[in-house]
């Protein structure tokens, strides 16, 4: 009778943690007669990922839909973890004293959030992405005379949407840059045109085809602006590309609900918002910091909270009344427990899966409509009618863009992730 770890030096350590020097003496209470005297002729272990695929019903729903919320591989560590009860909490920790444990993970989060973007500070947490992105405009009007904002058309519509809704009353103009309809990726020529130092300009990267954009050639042209900011939908890709810090914006937001978070039907979201330190005193929400207790212990606390409610009405930044402090807490245990390898490992995997599902489908005439390099995300053209059909079958081939960009008809936005496998891509393969 023995147990099964999945290695030598695995099996060495758990019982030198648990003080024993055999594993005999695990079972040392139970008759020698009781003990089984060979193995149980089962399969291994199991990972995580394959023991959630077992069907739970009749079918398993084959799905390639993203465009803003994504299915990834949580560790069951997340879920065990977000439920004790000194960090299950979706709401503003008030009283430090009763909630070090909320704080601390918020803590953590702040600082793997600007250490992934390569930014000064992180707030502890926003709604979505969507105002997340609002919430870094106002900081625009707030750190410069700013009478234009300028966003990438290929931002993804929600975001702009929101966008639209929080400058409903000022007087402020919101202009779209074009993109180039044969990469995907911003006008650069029209970007020149746009920018001046009377505007603040705003570009999703990977944008909402998921296109790279060329950041080289678009900071020189953003530079000409007041302030820019860098826009991210699936943080994942924080893992892969280049510090979005590096090309010298002055702000980063975007959605982090790829971090532990599932999709849940929709919601709820992670909004991110990370800034250069010159203009943390014109960020919304609060930021929480490491300090001393009394006694000289390491404390966390609020050391910066910029609503409503804990100033003066006139000088807050931000009417945002709550925040995602549970789908951050959740951000924070994924990071660690994938670790920087590990989320670089996700992004690679989410990369080449969409690479190989474009070449999937471009055999069966379904080419990418952008022809710039994309991270896990890409645009081809099928009717409404083919979508339904395999919608019928309980495929999912992406979402259905058209009704947004119009002048991309019949267009079918595809996402791959690590959790869709190469089954899921054959079926869908075999259904065209």
């Amino acid at each position: 009778m023995s147990f099964v770890p999945h290695s030598v030096e695995e099996r060495d350590l758990i019982l030198k943690t648990i003080g024993i020097s055999d594993e005999d003496e695990l079972f040392a209470a139970i008759p020698q007669e009781l003990r089984l005297k060979q193995r149980l002729k089962i399969p291994g272990p199991l990972d995580e990922e394959t023991i959630k695929r077992i069907p739970q019903g009749n079918y398993a729903r084959v799905l390639f839909a993203g465009g803003g919320i994504y299915r990834h591989h949580i560790p069951a560590v997340v879920d065990m973890l977000a439920s004790r009860q000194e960090v299950y909490t979706a709401y503003t920790p008030y009283q430090p004293e009763i909630s070090q444990g909320t704080l601390q993970t918020i803590f953590e989060y702040q600082s793997m959030m600007a250490g992934l973007t390569g930014m000064d500070v992180a707030n502890a947490s926003m709604y979505d992405g969507a105002t997340a992105l609002a919430e870094a405009v106002l900081m625009a009007l707030r750190a410069k005379e700013i009478k234009r904002v300028l966003v990438t058309r290929s931002m993804n519509p929600a975001y702009r949407a929101v966008l639209k809704t929080y400058m409903a009353n000022f007087e402020i103009k919101i202009e779209e840059v074009p993109f180039d309809a044969g990469s995907g990726q911003v006008d650069l020529p029209a970007l020149k045109g746009m920018s001046g130092s009377d505007s603040a300009f705003f570009l999703q990267n990977p944008n909402f085809f998921g296109i790279i954009e060329p950041m080289d050639k678009v900071s020189p042209l953003a530079g000409n602006t007041a302030f820019w900011g860098i826009v991210t939908g699936d943080a994942v890709s924080l893992g892969l590309l280049k510090k979005p810090g590096v090309w010298g914006c002055d702000v980063v937001a975007g959605d982090a609900q790829s971090f532990g978070n599932p999709t849940s039907g929709g919601g709820p979201m992670l909004g991110f918002l990370c800034a250069r330190k010159d203009n943390v005193r014109r960020m919304p929400g609060r930021i929480v910091g490491l300090t001393q207790d009394a006694r000289g212990n390491p404390a966390f606390c609020l050391t910066l909270s910029t609503r409503e409610q804990h100033i003066r009405r006139e000088k807050a930044t931000s009417n945002i009344c709550s925040n995602q402090a549970l789908c951050a807490t959740r951000a924070a245990m994924y990071l660690s427990a994938v670790g920087p390898a590990g989320l670089r490992t996700v992004a690679i995997q989410s990369a080449r899966g969409a690479r190989l599902l474009a070449d999937i489908l471009a055999r069966k005439g379904y080419d990418p409509v952008f022809s710039a390099p994309f991270f896990n995300e890409f645009v081809i053209r099928m009717d409404s009618k083919k979508v339904l059909e395999l919608e019928n079958e309980e495929i999912v081939p992406g979402i259905q863009i058209q009704s947004c960009y119009p002048e991309i008809p019949e267009a079918v936005l595809v996402t791959v992730t690590e959790a869709n496998t190469k089954e899921e891509m054959r079926c869908l393969n075999e259904n065209l």
